[in-house]
């Protein structure tokens, strides 16, 4: 039987030179890099390497790269620390209704311990933000907007620059009438190996990536913290990542991480042919698959997403299909894989539950074929016949 992975969203495989340069790091170069002696120093140097290339790429200090377990703390860090940090009184949150889990819960968990108060910014149907409703939603006791860069379910890519101008310049006039400052931060691990993240053309304050969607390991993030913000720690225990992050290094997966996020520019000349066979996906299905449709724009997405619906079968049964045929999709963000309920990122572009629970995402990766499309793509028209005439459709 066939194996073809299409959940690159969901996570990616370990590059072997990654694998190569963290190695060491688990036997020979063990060492914590808290401890003074030799052995602790050689390990930090290579935290120290790390440390650098994540600042190269997102042209930024080395001592505004903070390395965590992964976006989900990260994303966490982000709202609770800021919050604990502020001295305003009854500090605003703004967020958009797509956002990934840990936003979201994160928001709700500090509105609902009456810590800050937060609003949901609306999509358009399909699934953009407009600038201006951030604009408008801002308020003197704003304090923060968190906004991710590229959805993880449908791929679509938010104008994070635009934004970040728009925020720009509210902070310039709030300077004069001496408000506190709106902080901006996005949620970019869907967007690091496709779109540009350099944090002074996004005018971001913040920003979260993860190891494991860039073909380094699972358990390692970033947090990307502007010198000069106030943000404090939400755990205790040590001084280490500058006093933010308490815990002994996870000393491999941060070199891991470091050589992953430098191997992603050479990664990106793959990008087209990428794009290339999505776009084809994408024609295929809706040429050849009746009552079948795209999910959020076509025109900003990422270049690897292509997220469909197709009306009259269940997302579950037609994923289990295409899995006993070895084919490897999701019915939405793996976070949620297990939930019930209809898509949130669907639901706030206005499609209807029936057709949400009717969604499948497939995402490509660099070592996708053309092949594997066409397999998967004669599979899919098979089986969606197969579960229409089950349905009585």
């Amino acid at each position: 039987m066939k194996k073809i992975y299409l959940d690159y969203a969901a996570t990616t495989p370990v590059d072997k030179k990654v694998v190569e340069e963290m190695l060491p790091y688990f036997s020979e170069k063990f060492g914590n890099p808290s401890s003074i002696h030799q052995f602790g120093q050689e390990a930090m140097e290579g935290v120290d390497k790390a440390r650098s290339q994540v600042a190269e790429f997102l042209n930024c200090s080395a001592s505004e790269v903070i390395f965590t377990s992964g976006a989900t703390e990260s994303n966490n860090l982000t709202i609770k620390g800021l919050i604990k940090a502020t001295q305003v009184e009854n500090p605003h949150i703004i967020t958009s209704a797509i956002e990934h889990h840990c936003v979201l819960n994160s928001c709700e968990t500090v509105q609902k311990d009456k810590m800050a108060e937060v609003s949901f910014v609306k999509v358009n149907k399909e699934g953009i933000i407009n600038p201006e409703d951030i604009k408008n939603t801002i308020k003197e006791n704003t304090v923060l907007v968190s906004v991710m860069y590229g959805n993880n379910e449908v791929g679509i890519i938010q104008p994070i620059a635009e934004i970040g101008k728009v925020i720009k310049e509210i902070n310039q006039e709030r300077e004069n009438q001496k408000l506190p400052k709106v902080y901006f931060h996005t949620d970019a691990v869907q967007a690091v190996n496709y779109l540009d993240c350099n944090v002074e053309s996004l005018g971001v304050d913040f920003l979260s990536l993860s190891g494991h969607k860039i073909h380094g390991p699972k358990g390692i993030g970033v947090l990307y913290v502007k010198r000069g913000t106030k943000i404090k720690s939400v755990q205790q225990g040590g001084e280490q990542e500058y006093n933010l992050r308490a815990g002994t290094h996870n000393v491999p997966g941060i070199v891991g991480i470091g050589k992953a996020i430098s191997l992603v520019l050479k990664n990106r000349k793959k990008m087209d042919e990428t794009k290339k066979l999505r776009d084809y996906m994408i024609d295929e299905v809706l040429q050849n698959i009746p009552n079948s449709s795209l999910n959020g724009s076509k025109e900003f997405r990422l270049p690897h997403n292509a997220n469909f619906s197709f009306q009259g079968v269940e997302g579950e049964s037609l994923l289990m299909m295409l899995d006993q045929e070895g084919i490897a999709v999701s019915t939405g963000s793996a976070c949620s894989s297990a939930s019930l309920e209809p898509s949130h990122v669907l639901s706030a572009m206005g499609i209807p539950p029936e057709i949400a629970h009717a969604s499948i995402r497939f995402t490509l990766g660099k070592e996708t074929t053309k092949d594997e499309i066409d397999y998967t793509l004669k599979v899919l028209v098979e089986k969606i016949k197969r579960l229409r005439e089950i349905s009585g459709m």
